[in-house]
């Protein structure tokens, strides 16, 4: 199958990867070139627009850093809308707002183009190991066309509903929850420290007994280890989702108190330097209130 992917950053770089390994003739386009490089050794052919790409492929994914530069790629001059056929599909794996996902849908619908979202759970070496989690949402056929392909990604297919926005909700509820298992655990990690507990021991209770989902045993490791400056995910790009949660909290009218506390968290994060380290350095901001050097 011909198949598009724009944006070769952490994520979609090794996603564009598995499509490859899996046999798939693979065009790319990145703002940066030189990061197709490994890609085109293997095969893929570098196009020099996001319409080239579209023009040419059954399906283009996209997975873009966030709102403006997934707008500008997709509905921009030489965007995806510019060249994607009224067979094709548009598929955008990106995190997006809420506003953003609703001029997705719409901008596609107004086009007669096919779109679903299809956003993914898991960092960098889950995208190269094949191990993501897939969550879509959009029209039943284009969710049948695309399900083998999406299995490149990772074993798990969630289809979240007919609204592509449903994707992208369950997208920023789902990491909501890593960052605020991420503050659990550094309030747990940093009081037991303060008792003179060595949280690498919490961290073999927590992981050997009831709390031992990815979430815990992943991010808790970096956390024990204080591996903050190789980030899977810097602060800012936190502080970026618990944001377009609480814009959907007010979307839907539904209090979300512990963002609040989140939020607050992530820009004290900022505030002390740390934005572009893994967002498991909160884990810092909890030790420094706690006195803990």
């Amino acid at each position: 199958m011909k198949i598009g992917f724009i944006g070769l950053g952490a994520m979609g770089h090794p996603m564009a990867k598995r499509l490859l390994d899996a046999g798939h003739h693979l065009l790319v386009y990145n703002r940066t070139a030189a990061k197709a490089d490994d890609l085109v050794a293997m095969g893929a052919v570098l196009v020099d627009t996001p319409a080239a790409v579209a023009r040419e492929v059954d399906i283009v994914f996209s997975m873009m850093f966030d709102d403006a530069t997934t707008q500008e790629t997709t509905f921009g001059k030489d965007g995806i809308a510019a060249g994607l056929s009224s067979k094709a599909i548009h598929v955008c794996c990106s995190t997006v707002s809420l506003a953003q996902a609703r001029r997705l849908r719409d901008g596609h619908a107004e086009r007669g183009q096919s779109y679903v979202s299809a956003n993914v759970l898991g960092r960098p070496p889950a995208a190269e190991a094949g191990e993501l989690f897939v969550m879509t949402a959009g029209s039943r056929d284009a969710l049948d066309r695309l399900e083998p392909v999406l299995k490149c990604f990772g074993p798990h297919i969630f289809r979240m509903g007919d609204d592509p926005i449903q994707a992208n909700l369950a997208k920023l509820s789902l990491n909501f929850m890593i960052y605020s298992t991420i503050e659990q655990m550094a309030e747990v990690f940093a009081l037991n420290e303060k008792a003179g507990t060595d949280p690498r021991v919490i961290f073999e209770v927590m992981t050997g007994s009831f709390y031992n989902a990815p979430v815990h045993r992943n991010y808790g490791k970096l956390m024990v280890e204080h591996d903050y400056d190789y980030p899977g995910a810097p602060v800012t790009l936190g502080l970026k989702d618990v944001k377009m949660f609480m814009d959907a909290g007010g979307d839907y009218g539904v209090p979300l108190p512990y963002a609040s506390v989140v939020r607050d968290r992530l820009l004290s994060a900022v505030s002390a330097g740390d934005a572009d380290r893994d967002f498991v350095v909160l884990l810092e901001r909890v030790r420094q209130e706690s006195g803990l050097k």
